[in-house]
């Protein structure tokens, strides 16, 4: 059986620790000791990109989607989709819904590519990733999927329900090498403006 203590304890990479955490009452601690994404974050795992795009076009188009458009080129590391956020500054002139498409077989980067509005490690300071990440791009096929996010209405700003989207999607989509990932459309979102972000983290493909 093994022993307990009670308190927080302190490990190096490497060692086997053989307690139990215990809290003061004697009941085993089995609850969230840290902020979720912690450990990833400091070791500089973990990155968000941000792209600001007028008019999203539909996920069956392969020209100009995005964005963020992020690309795994890496041929050591697959992307974990950990999060999306997503802001409308101008209303579409087009009814759509937002969400995200994707797909593999994407051997050389897209082409008409521009560039990503901004992309960070989130330990600020760390490593760049090792996706490539674009504002918009043109792929080789078109995305395979439609995962719908939220809607993009017609009504004006000032009289539609507002304010920032996010979506925890917890590692729900894994990019593997030479698959990519992207904003997009149900259908093209005419003349909208969209703040939107990707945050992800890179896995060893051993991982």
């Amino acid at each position: 059986m093994s022993q307990t203590v009670v308190g927080p304890q302190t490990f190096s990479d490497g060692s086997t620790p053989d307690k139990v955490r215990n809290a003061r009452d004697g009941s085993a601690v089995v609850s969230q000791a840290q902020a979720p994404y912690f450990e990833l974050a400091n070791r500089g795992q973990i990155f968000t990109a941000h792209a600001i795009v007028t008019a999203p076009v539909i996920y069956t188009t392969a020209a100009g989607t995005g964005g963020p458009l992020l690309w795994n080129g890496s041929t050591t590391h697959k992307l974990v989709i950990l999060s999306v956020g997503w802001g409308i500054s101008t209303a579409s002139a087009a009814l759509s819904i937002l969400g995200l498409t994707g797909g593999t077989g994407q051997t050389t980067a897209p082409s008409s590519t521009t560039a990503v509005d901004s992309v960070k490690n989130t330990y600020l300071g760390g490593a760049a990733p090792a996706a490539s990440a674009y504002r918009v791009g043109t792929v080789a096929a078109a995305g395979n999927f439609f995962y719908p996010l939220g809607d993009v209405n017609t009504a004006a700003l000032t009289t539609a329900p507002g304010g920032m989207r996010w979506a925890d999607l917890k590692g729900l989509f894994v990019i593997p090498q030479y698959g990519w990932i992207s904003f997009a459309g149900s259908a093209t979102a005419t003349s909208a403006v969209i703040n939107a972000g990707i945050t992800w983290v890179e896995v060893p493909n051993a991982g």
